[in-house]
């Protein structure tokens, strides 16, 4: 082990799952299909051995957010605001983080009686493409100067003190934000935030975005199998687009396959590698839990900070 994980608890996927008492998944198996990235595993299975256990913990630290909350109330003289409960979800690119988080979505709206739950990615934070080509740093998209970080804390403090915000909305389709559209977020019982930045803050030292979570997830798998996952991503992404001429995949569509998948392991190579090296994966331990992701994209470890 790692200096990293000396204060992780190293769990195998089977005493976890033993954590918590077995019942039924409070989604049905087309739903579970329907928030599944389309390059990602994910079954029934896993929902009751791996992410009902994890909910059962939300639970608990949401039980002591709240104590802790009262107290201070007490202490201080003054009755305690209600805050959202923020849940911060990172890794890699083509790790998995967007199915996840949209099944927590639906365990924690349906385990919380009446509780709403918003999820936000952190994708609507990049600046447009025009302004990283203006600054010159359009093959740095997904590394951390590509991110307007200053909207990103203000979007956190006012979600904190329960105000709602619009945020800017990014789309995969047209690899941009997408011009005059905005996307609320209310404040909500539970926000979860998703990508791959969300435990760093290079711009601002002094405020980290983990400041503002009171749960956080990180996402892990070995390199050779995130790889490969994220080029039979982009495989997929290239049938999609092509008949879809307003695609950004599309252009890729009349050239080679080989070529393409050359260009695609070039990508992978050149930024998505090094962001992950440099930027991502040293962000992990500042996570409360890791699901840690076999090839076949079963969680078969997970580590709970001690």
């Amino acid at each position: 082990m790692t200096n990293e994980f000396l204060h992780f608890e190293k769990i195998s996927r089977h005493t976890w799952q033993n954590l918590h008492r077995k019942k039924n998944p409070p989604l049905t198996e087309s739903e579970l299909n329907s928030i599944k990235s389309f390059n990602d595993e994910i079954s029934l299975q896993d929902v009751t051995d791996v992410y009902l256990p994890l909910t059962n913990l939300i639970q608990i630290y949401k039980r002591s957010k709240e104590d802790l909350a009262f107290s201070k109330g007490i202490f201080l003289q003054k009755e305690s605001k209600r805050q959202p409960f923020i849940i911060g979800v990172s890794g890699s690119v083509a790790v998995g983080k967007s199915t996840i988080s949209r099944l927590l979505q639906i365990l924690l709206s349906r385990t919380f009686t009446n509780a709403t739950v918003e999820l936000v990615t952190t994708d609507g934070f990049l600046y447009p493409n025009q302004t990283l080509i203006e600054s010159d740093i359009l093959n740095r998209k997904g590394f951390p100067e590509s991110y307007n970080m200053e909207l990103l804390l203000d979007f956190l403090d006012r979600i904190k003190n329960g105000q709602n915000y619009k945020i800017p909305v990014y789309s995969h389709e047209i690899y941009d934000i997408v011009p005059n559209e905005k996307q609320e977020i209310k404040a909500a019982d539970f926000v979860i935030v998703e990508g791959i930045n969300v435990f760093q803050n290079p711009q601002n030292e002094r405020l980290y975005m983990t400041d503002f979570f009171d749960f956080s997830i990180y996402v892990d798998a070995e390199v050779e199998n995130i790889e490969s996952w994220y080029l039979d991503r982009f495989k997929k992404l290239l049938a999609l687009a092509k008949h879809d001429t307003d695609n950004y995949y599309h252009r890729f569509t009349t050239q080679p396959e080989e070529e393409v998948m050359a260009l695609a392991h070039n990508i992978w190579e050149t930024i998505n590698l090094v962001n992950l090296i440099d930027y991502i994966e040293p962000t992990r331990n500042r996570a409360e839990v890791i699901l840690h992701k076999a090839k076949n994209h079963e969680i078969d470890e997970i580590y709970l900070k001690k």
